[in-house]
């Protein structure tokens, strides 16, 4: 069976290498076009640079980038609105274009939580996201933002209860840790053979690094635990439009 083409919509450059790196490169690895949204930063700043070479690593094309301030660092986009400020039908327009652009089978982005951090600008990219993959099969939506594409699905990158103490164990006590019931996992997917290139393009986030922040805190890991640590992605499937049989009323 093809392995789908996959497009990720994440928050902040480095997102979509802790999230969703292995998937992405698996993904590239079988023949699947791959490409990443960022929700936030601007296309001429350093960490905009970093993000480029994460993908070249990934194999996950050319950055597409919103273009809006991160919620914290208003020089990441000078003049430019925070994205959580941004007007919402401006923002999902604008994904929608994307997705119309590329034609994903699949997409993937942040939880409801927005991740293990619960960032602000990770929970607003997840709440887009859910409704720009609803807009873009509708044609009278957004109409100039190109013809109408429906992803079969989107997945939200999480992680289970049951794998919170190996982080907390390596990466420490770094204020609120968002996870999710195991239950709720819909995918649990081995990302073993594309560890290190996952590792890589997290590590290419150089600025992150520098910062000590948890690209950073990764750099300083024996090169065994990153592996063991980041060799498993956890997703939870949700269909946009999930294909029915005729109903003559609501059920659960």
């Amino acid at each position: 069976m093809p392995v789908p083409s996959l497009l990720a919509v994440f928050a902040h450059p480095d997102d979509e290498s802790l999230s969703a790196g292995g998937v992405l490169a698996r993904h590239a690895a079988a023949g699947a076009r791959t490409a990443v949204v960022t929700t936030t930063w601007a296309a001429d700043t350093e960490r905009a640079a970093e993000l480029a070479e994460a993908l070249r690593i990934l194999g996950a094309g050319k950055p597409r980038m919103l273009g809006y301030a991160d919620e914290r660092v208003p020089q990441s986009a000078p003049g430019c609105l925070r994205f959580c400020d941004a007007p919402l039908d401006e923002a999902v327009g604008r994904l929608v274009a994307h997705i119309r652009e590329f034609r994903p089978d699949i997409m993937v982005t942040h939880d409801a939580y927005g991740g293990l951090p619960g960032h602000p600008d990770h929970v607003h990219t997840h709440r887009v996201t859910l409704l720009a993959a609803h807009a873009a099969g509708l044609e009278r939506l957004h109409p100039a933002a190109g013809a109408p594409w429906q992803p079969s699905a989107l997945y939200l990158a999480t992680h289970p209860h049951s794998a919170v103490p190996a982080l907390r164990e390596v990466i420490g006590a770094r204020k609120a840790v968002y996870s999710v019931p195991d239950e709720q996992v819909t995918a649990t997917v081995d990302v073993g053979p594309w560890t290190r290139q996952k590792i890589a393009a997290v590590l290419a986030h150089r600025s992150e690094v520098e910062r000590g922040a948890l690209p950073g805190v990764i750099a300083r890991l024996p090169p065994e635990v990153r592996e063991r640590l980041f060799a498993t992605e956890w997703y939870i499937r949700h269909t946009p439009v999930a294909p029915a049989t005729a109903q003559t009323e609501l059920t659960s």
